[in-house]
């Protein structure tokens, strides 16, 4: 089966081997349009001379921006998201400001907001409680830009809450029952198959439902063809279910980035 949704690379996996203002660039030469990147600055509210920096980068390079994570903390590393930190909600907060601004000028609408790992000391349901308002604020602040906040569950760690595509979908759904509408979920399909949920049976029932899709093969989280998931049957079966947006291209490509796009060419 095939399909026909845009890819959109995400930058902050491949093309490391080059300096970051110049994936964009690269990810144009190998022929796409189209980039998405994880927070891609040491602090939550960097100064207007990165951003400007950053923006211009993709603007240069002349592709979309289509999604960002937002502020979470080290990562790779020992935060994996600071959504549900009762003490990083300050960092979080300012970060918005940020992220909106970063919206009007690139027209990026698809914001990862990590949810972040159980911390020692700190009852689970005040960090549930502090990720469901950072969730309103953010999916508020990002409105006006006409932004998504996109909900992820994500594998590699037993102590992050959201595994399963009902965890992320359960809380996609108590933040709209607080009042956001555009809260969503994110399907990886790499982290959802390595956490154990059936990927064919959550496309089947949830695809129109999905804020973006993000790709990587299982097990390695390598290109497409490297592992056992048939990632173009999915697509092509959420298409059909209803998903139109873009498929972020989230592997770990086993030689050079420009080199691991053999699949493509069939």
């Amino acid at each position: 089966m095939s399909h026909s949704l845009p890819y959109t690379v995400n930058c902050s996996l491949l093309f490391t081997e080059l300096p970051l203002h110049q994936r964009p660039a690269a990810a144009r030469r190998a022929g796409f349009d189209a980039v998405e990147f994880w927070w891609p600055f040491e602090s939550a509210a960097p100064g207007d001379a990165e951003v400007d920096a950053f923006v211009a980068a993709i603007e240069n390079a002349g592709v979309s921006l289509t999604g960002l994570n937002l502020f979470a903390g080290r990562l790779p590393g020992p935060d994996r998201g600071v959504l549900s930190h009762p003490d990083r909600v300050p960092e979080l907060r300012d970060n918005l400001d940020v992220v909106a601004a970063i919206a009007e000028r690139t027209g990026t609408a698809g914001f990862n907001a990590l949810y972040g790992l159980r911390r020692d000391g700190v009852e689970p349901a005040e960090q549930d409680e502090t990720a469901l308002q950072n969730t309103l604020a953010a999916a508020k602040a990002l409105e006006a830009v006409g932004g998504t906040v996109l909900i992820e569950p994500i594998s590699g760690s037993a102590d992050y809450p959201l595994i399963t595509a009902a965890d992320g979908r359960a809380f996609v759904a108590a933040a709209k029952e607080a009042g956001a509408a555009n809260v969503a979920l994110l399907a990886d399909f790499y982290h959802l198959a390595v956490n154990g949920d059936d990927v064919a049976a959550v496309v089947r029932d949830h695809a129109a439902e999905f804020g973006h899709i993000q790709i990587a093969d299982a097990p390695g989280r390598g290109e497409p063809g490297s592992g056992d998931l048939p990632l173009m049957d999915l697509l092509a079966r959420a298409q059909d279910g209803g998903y139109s947006g873009h498929v972020g291209l989230e592997y770990k490509p086993t030689g050079a980035s420009a080199d691991s796009f053999g699949w493509l060419r069939g």
